[in-house]
């Protein structure tokens, strides 16, 4: 029996998934989510240090004409400490004096004779002096467990002077296509036939989405042929496939998941398009069955495959986000069921996309997001209120959301 929407998203959501983890050099982590908790070894700045190039002073000597004693440049490990009415000239991210309580900016001082400078503008105690720690404290939590790693937190790793880190591996993905009408896009293909454009699809999706994917070839129409395919593929994280599990007399995928002892999560969503999506495993294996239908194929793993990826990747954030927008016009639809409606959102209208049937393949070239509607809506009116979800572009959260649009 079909089950609704955020069933199946509790479902995916509150997998237990035992993840393996690698250590890496962090110039190879863009994107790999962190699998350690990651805390401060130092202070940063790791010294009291000149956030300008100019003088280092005492701010009492404010108003006096201050003589020049010494130079400290950027790296210099200089212990020279002020004098009354002294100053010493300093550059950006050099170690201050340890009684400096002010640094002059070199264009807000006259130079005078005597190797004496007189200051220009009003000073304030404490001015243009970064202090130890500000940034930084030593043993403070950097990076989460499930964070990822994006050049931002490289750079904190780098701060600290770590040069490795605990990742998780990518998933495993492996993908097969069955169904003999069909074609890959290298074959010849005869007038009868069409290409398969679902396996490319996933193929490249996964790929996008951080997963090492591997495609192990097209079943032809039986049981065995599937079975093969699937056998061969147990040592992977998830397979992915379409297609093959509604009533058609051809339709043997199911029937070969079964007699290898798959276990069912689910069989059907009551969502429109993509009723027939199956998720379930065999041993250690979880098995995403797409429906066949292009657009219907991609929509639902945009809804609940990309949940699933962010699963395996080992990432904190699960949850499908959405942003705030407005309906360009005046949508709809029928009561009863669910339905996924992409369209094209500009940063404050969503439109849908005029054409939107589930065997089609042109329309996600010219989306970027989609909205799901809830099954008791009739009409949106125009400049209603939407949660819009991304498409190409990942946008979870840490905190589960309704993204389901509601009157």
């Amino acid at each position: 029996m079909a089950i609704n929407v955020q069933t199946a998203v509790d479902i995916i959501s509150n997998l237990t998934l035992s993840l393996n983890f690698e250590i890496i050099p962090i110039e190879n982590a863009t994107s790999r989510i962190c699998a350690q908790d990651v805390f401060a070894t130092s202070f940063l700045p790791k010294f009291n240090n000149s956030a300008m190039d100019g003088y280092a002073i005492i701010y009492e000597d404010k108003n006096s004409e201050l003589e020049i004693i010494d130079i400290i440049f950027a790296g210099d490990n200089n212990d020279k400490l002020l004098e009354k009415n002294s100053c010493i000239k300093i550059m950006t991210g050099a170690k201050i004096p340890e009684n400096s309580t002010a640094i002059i900016p070199k264009e807000d001082i006259e130079e005078l004779n005597d190797n004496k400078i007189k200051i220009l503008k009003n000073v304030k105690e404490f001015q243009h002096i970064r202090y130890i720690g500000e940034d930084i404290k030593q043993n403070e939590l950097l990076i989460n467990i499930g964070d990822e790693i994006n050049f931002s937190k490289i750079a904190l790793l780098a701060s600290q002077g770590i040069s490795h880190i605990k990742v998780y591996k990518k998933p495993k993905v492996t993908i097969f296509t069955s169904g003999e009408e069909l074609k890959l896009h290298y074959e010849k293909i005869e007038s009868f036939q069409i290409y398969n454009s679902n396996t490319p699809t996933f193929i490249s999706r996964t790929q996008e989405l951080g997963c090492d994917v591997t495609f192990i070839g097209q079943a032809k129409d039986t049981i065995e042929a599937i079975k093969e395919l699937v056998n061969n593929s147990l040592d992977a994280d998830l397979i992915i496939t379409s297609g093959g599990v509604s009533v058609g007399d051809a339709d043997f995928t199911k029937e070969a998941f079964y007699e290898l002892g798959f276990e069912t999560l689910f069989d059907g969503i009551n969502v429109k398009p993509g009723k027939p999506t199956v998720f379930g495993k065999i041993k250690d294996t979880y098995i995403l069955n797409l429906p066949g239908n292009p657009l219907a194929s991609a929509l639902i793993f945009e809804m609940f495959g990309k949940i699933l990826i962010q699963k395996f990747l080992g990432s904190k954030n699960i949850h499908q986000n959405f942003i705030l927008g407005k309906i360009k016009d005046t949508f709809c639809t029928k009561k009863g069921k669910t339905t996924i409606i992409p369209g094209f959102f500009d940063g404050e209208f969503f439109e849908v996309s005029q054409k939107r049937s589930p065997g089609m393949v042109s329309i996600l070239s010219s989306c970027n997001s989609m909205i799901i509607i809830d099954d008791e809506v009739e009409t949106l009116k125009k400049d209603n209120l939407i949660k819009i979800l991304p498409i190409n572009w990942k946008f979870f959260s840490d905190i589960k959301k309704d993204f389901l649009t509601h009157e």
